[in-house]
């Protein structure tokens, strides 16, 4: 694994479990982690239970004791690091956005697919019971034809003009701000859900122009010293799209939505009826069906814990909720399945890159003022 901050440590916690609850056709070994700091790095291999530590990447992904490269270093760095593994014959898992620009990623999408090797992007909110339940109704046809998909992606960790000028600001390391974080995971369980893109129009805002420059951070926390510096990405982006369904969507993301620390919903109509979802209450999915009998009509709530729910019975009896942190384990197992069967595995690099193209064509329209194909870039 590269990276062992944030991201690090939630995919370690998914390494360490998924052979307690999951049967696996062949085990994970937590082999290496890798990161720049000596001192942290080691410290994280400790706590997290991996068995050593390097401090340069390019000696990981040559070791020949591993088989695959877990990348959760800043975005920056995915594309490098992802070829130099391909290039060593290694399993690529990769976490969002792919890679900085649609470019790179295609990039890395053509060097797997040449090498034969397997390879994921870390879209963990597909994994979760609820989601996996509204994919089951829609594909039904429970929903009958789809008509709009409302996507919300807010936070308020920047709110706060002294918060310091983290790596997720700097263009150069980010390759974009709330859009590519957030909306990167909204466009992705648009099209896992309903399907592909055609066309897009959108708007973003930075709200603060300048912050502290960082002293230390921790997630999404941190201090700052008196000095600052320029926030070269977002910090909102909406945008209105046309599927090629027909449907039509709306999406909006914030991190200057005070209150709302992660608030991930998808709302989708049809003619049938609707579903309703939101990450802070993960375990649950709202749906309204027009062919109810009119005095039982209304939202009902489905507690996805029963265990006839995807992954489910892997966890806990009824009622006894999962959290953030299960994504991961179940996008983790689903791969690691893949790795050693041959079973089939989505999102890969492909998704990575049909996200990016949605992406970039938001920033395109945003340029020229007017709506994009997202066929044209």
């Amino acid at each position: 694994m590269v990276g062992y901050k944030f991201m690090g440590k939630a995919h370690s916690h998914a390494y360490k479990d998924v052979g307690m609850f999951f049967d696996l056709e062949a085990g994970v070994a937590m082999k290496a982690i890798c990161g720049r700091d000596e001192q942290g790095v080691q410290e994280a291999a400790e706590k997290f239970g991996w068995e050593s530590y390097e401090t340069d990447w390019r000696k990981l992904v040559a070791r020949e004791d591993i088989d695959f490269i877990d990348i959760n270093a800043p975005s920056d760095a995915h594309k490098e690091i992802a070829l130099a593994a391909i290039a060593n014959g290694k399993h690529v898992f990769c976490e969002k956005p792919l890679a900085l620009n649609l470019q790179d990623a295609r990039e890395m999408l053509a060097a797997a697919e040449a090498a034969g090797v397997k390879h994921a992007i870390c879209f963990n909110y597909r994994f979760l019971p609820a989601v996996q339940l509204a994919k089951k109704i829609i594909d039904s046809g429970k929903l009958g034809e789809i008509h709009h998909y409302r996507a919300t992606y807010l936070q308020d960790w920047l709110v706060d003009p002294e918060a310091p000028l983290a790596w997720r600001l700097k263009k150069e390391v980010a390759g974009s701000g709330t859009h590519g974080d957030l909306n990167a995971h909204s466009i992705d369980l648009a099209r896992f859900l309903i399907g592909e893109f055609d066309r897009v129009v959108g708007h973003s805002r930075t709200f603060v122009k300048e912050r502290p420059l960082p002293v230390s951070t921790s997630g999404l926390s941190g201090t700052g010293s008196s000095e600052k510096g320029e926030v070269t990405v977002d910090d909102a982006t909406g945008f209105l799209a046309d599927f090629k369904n027909g449907a039509m969507g709306v999406f909006i993301a914030s991190r200057f939505a005070s209150g709302r620390k992660n608030g991930n919903t998808f709302e989708i109509h049809g003619s049938k009826g609707t579903i309703r979802w939101d990450l802070e209450r993960l375990n649950e999915l709202e749906v309204y069906f027009r062919e109810d009998e009119p005095e039982l009509a209304g939202f009902r709530k489905i507690l996805a814990t029963e265990s006839v729910h995807k992954y489910a019975a892997n966890w806990w009896p009824a009622g006894h909720i999962i959290g953030y942190e299960h994504g991961f384990v179940h996008i983790v197992y689903e791969f690691l399945q893949h790795m050693s069967t041959g079973s089939p595995f989505a999102p890969t690099f492909l998704d990575g890159v049909r996200c990016q193209e949605v992406l970039e064509a938001v920033d395109l329209s945003i340029e020229r003022g007017t709506w994009v194909s997202v066929e044209e870039v």
